[in-house]
């Protein structure tokens, strides 16, 4: 058995263009999507968040989708099982909407952050340590193999070890292989342009009693027609909201 749910009976479900084996449907949840951007905007973004939706419908989870971050506050942040942040970019939080979400993630929720997630928030210490290493580069889209690493976890379970898939390929500040759980790697000799040797691309962490989930995929609008990748990010969502559990696999830390 690769991974279990909360609890429930195993059946398969149709998950918005996803069929996956899956336990018993999650008690209703809610999560905010979050996509304001300070720098670059990707135009995939629209197709993100319809993808969130349909897979939020399908699902048994609600979701609010906003570029607006008067909603950090802890009031309306606690009505929410996790957060995605969505391809956002540079400073998208002042200082009071930043000690709103750290409380929200420390207090035990939940983070899923989505390609340009790691090029947001360079001067906020704890964002850099959540989402787990920021952007550096990239070479143009082009095809690339992903190694899946650990099926363990929600989020690759029903990938092979091998992913061949297009998209915009991130080189990370910094290696965090030491400090997360890394899920899915790439091949640097199947793309141009890497430059990290050892590549995570996506990969989950414990951040307090909270849980963080980050992937680099997600450049292009295309990405999110995807069911592979629509099921990866319904694994993260669900174990990020604490709706499912991944098996025990590589080290987490817990800042």
């Amino acid at each position: 058995m690769r991974w279990l749910a909360v609890i429930g009976t195993a059946l398969v479900t149709t998950v918005a263009g996803v069929t996956s084996t899956a336990c018993a449907p999650d008690e209703p949840y809610k999560i905010l999507v979050f996509s304001k951007t300070a720098e670059y905007r990707h135009d995939s973004i629209p197709a993100g968040v319809a993808a969130l939706r349909a897979l939020g419908a399908a699902n048994d989870f609600a979701v609010d989708a906003t570029e607006d971050a008067a909603v950090f506050t802890a009031a309306n942040l606690a009505q929410y099982a996790a957060v995605v942040f969505l391809s956002t970019s540079g400073d998208v939080l002042d200082a009071g909407q930043q000690a709103a979400f750290e409380s929200y993630m420390r207090g035990g929720k939940g983070f899923v952050g989505v390609h340009g997630a790691a090029n947001t928030e360079y001067d906020w210490p704890f964002y850099g340590d959540l989402v787990g290493a920021y952007f550096l580069q990239h070479p143009a889209v082009q095809p690339a193999r992903v190694v899946v690493e650990d099926r363990a976890h929600p989020a690759t379970a029903h990938l092979d070890t091998e992913w061949n898939r297009t998209d915009e390929w991130y080189s990370f500040r910094t290696n965090p292989r030491s400090t997360v759980r890394v899920l899915a790697s790439l091949d640097e000799s199947s793309y141009s342009g890497g430059g990290m040797g050892d590549h995570p691309i996506t990969w989950c962490k414990d951040v307090g009693a909270g849980r963080s989930f980050y992937t680099g995929f997600g450049h292009t609008v295309e990405s999110y027609a995807e069911a592979d990748l629509r099921a990866l990010l319904l694994g993260g969502i669900r174990w990020a909201a604490g709706r499912a559990a991944a098996e025990p696999g590589a080290r987490s830390r817990t800042l």
